[in-house]
């Protein structure tokens, strides 16, 4: 989920669908330097919400990559020196929504976070900002979602919906703005296998009378 969620940043910073879009009317001649001056991953600005292991692990991830990225998170049981220890800075979730250019939901569902990313909320989105939910659905106002979808000013990359499966004449499918995968960002195909390799770790680990490398909190 990580790497999944770490690639749709870095392509949406680099206007993948924008540019797709635009290719596929015209047919011919792109200018990058006229058509996309804000296309690149340098200096942008990533809100994060919510520090899940997924969210930490693509925090990982983009500072590794050297590319000047301005990450910011929103937790509210991250205190500033866990931020720091992050390689990030921590921001309300009005300012996370309001000034990144991408924007990736990491919060756990509760009681608490079900509807938290609400119509006013996505409304402050900064156009052309693009809004990134490989987390749950219910999260999320998705008429709400739609509505500013449909104005064409924003962008989403959407794994997660609420239902899990739209029917099949939901706007989403059809908005040429969107990315919408099938919940794709957890492990596939290949990738199964390294699921299999990290329980028997673990129960080696038990086996031998060792804490677990990766053990759950709370």
């Amino acid at each position: 989920m990580a790497e999944f969620t770490t690639a749709l940043i870095l392509l949406a910073n680099k206007r993948a669908l924008q540019s797709a879009r635009l290719y596929q009317r015209r047919r011919e001649f792109i200018d990058r330097e006229q058509d996309f001056l804000d296309a690149g991953n340098r200096g942008k600005t990533v809100g994060i919400i919510g520090a899940s292991r997924i969210g930490r692990m693509v925090m990982e991830r983009l500072n590794a990559l050297g590319l000047e990225l301005d990450v910011a998170l929103y937790d509210p049981y991250v205190v500033a020196e866990d931020a720091r220890a992050l390689g990030v800075r921590l921001a309300s979730l009005e300012e996370i929504m309001a000034t990144s250019d991408v924007v990736s939901l990491h919060a756990p569902l509760t009681v608490d976070t079900a509807g938290m990313i609400t119509g006013k909320l996505l409304r402050s989105l900064r156009d052309g900002a693009t809004f990134i939910n490989t987390a749950r659905g219910l999260l999320v106002d998705q008429d709400a979602l739609v509505d500013e979808l449909r104005t064409g000013r924003i962008d989403a990359m959407l794994d997660v919906t609420t239902p899990e499966v739209l029917p099949p004449d939901h706007a989403l499918y059809d908005l040429p703005n969107v990315l919408l995968t099938p919940h794709m960002a957890g492990s596939t195909g290949p990738e199964l296998a390294r699921l299999g390799e990290h329980v028997a770790s673990e129960l080696n680990r038990l086996a031998h009378g060792l804490p677990l490398a990766f053990p759950e909190n709370g």
